[in-house]
């Protein structure tokens, strides 16, 4: 039997995966609020619990998480219960993704970069979502459930800088992804929060201010207060190279002046 808890269905446009909770709010969840704010069903599943975290507990987090959810307006959140600081290309890891894509059914998938180092977690599943992608669609992979292969995955930033092919103006949606943020109280350093533990880099008094310095530095290369970058490593296509020169950061810039 698998260990991972049943994946409740529900049919999202959206869906962002992350290794931990926490971890889609700190990279894009400025950017989920903003495609919520347009209409469409977004949802988040977390790939662990947390529970080798040296600051807090699994049962905090999930409470956490709950909290996060609700300031960014999300209903749908879910938890895979893979192991945490242990995230492998093994066949379970694989069949819990595959299983979440089917259950949702999302166009557009939000993973880490690939190449995020900082956590292990971080970049194998950057590199376990798109694979997972692919095989959700293979119609003789059985899980029990229809084949369904989303349109596109995108990959958000977290530690490790790289060079975005596209950034999101979320310069409305900044206060809702750091009200999302600050419900991480066992593990940031939240103003009127004490929870104590060990100190850890997600905890020095700093790290919210980084957050906030690379959301303005990316908001500025597109003339916006805070952005959000993302890679994607498909080609676009354009059906009218004006549309490109109708985006570029001058006009914005001219239409913020």
């Amino acid at each position: 039997m698998s260990a991972y808890p049943d994946i409740p269905e529900e049919h999202l446009d959206a869906l962002a995966i992350g290794p931990h909770r926490d971890d889609v709010e700190l990279s894009c969840g400025a950017t989920l609020v903003k495609l919520r704010k347009r209409g469409y069903r977004v949802g988040i599943a977390d790939l662990t619990a947390g529970e080798m975290g040296t600051r807090g507990t699994a049962k905090e987090r999930a409470e956490e998480a709950r909290c996060a959810a609700r300031a960014l307006g999300i209903t749908y959140r879910v938890n895979l219960g893979l192991p945490d600081a242990r995230i492998e290309p093994d066949a379970h890891t694989m069949d819990a993704l595959i299983r979440l894509i089917r259950a949702t059914r999302p166009t557009l998938v939000l993973a880490p970069h690939p190449e995020e180092g900082r956590h292990p977690d971080h970049g194998a599943a950057g590199r376990l979502v798109p694979d997972a992608v692919f095989r959700a669609g293979l119609a003789k992979w059985e899980t029990g459930q229809p084949h369904h292969r989303p349109l596109r995955v995108i990959h958000y930033m977290m530690h490790s800088l790289f060079l975005p092919t596209f950034v999101v103006d979320v310069t409305e949606e900044w206060d809702a992804k750091m009200a999302a943020i600050r419900c991480y109280a066992s593990q940031l350093n939240v103003p009127g929060a004490n929870p104590g533990g060990e100190p850890t880099y997600i905890s020095s008094p700093h790290f919210l201010g980084t957050i906030e310095a690379r959301g303005r530095y990316y908001g500025a290369q597109i003339a916006a207060t805070y952005g959000e970058a993302f890679y994607q490593r498909e080609l676009m296509r354009v059906e009218d190279p004006m549309s490109l020169a109708l985006g570029s950061v001058e006009r914005f810039a001219q239409k913020n002046a």
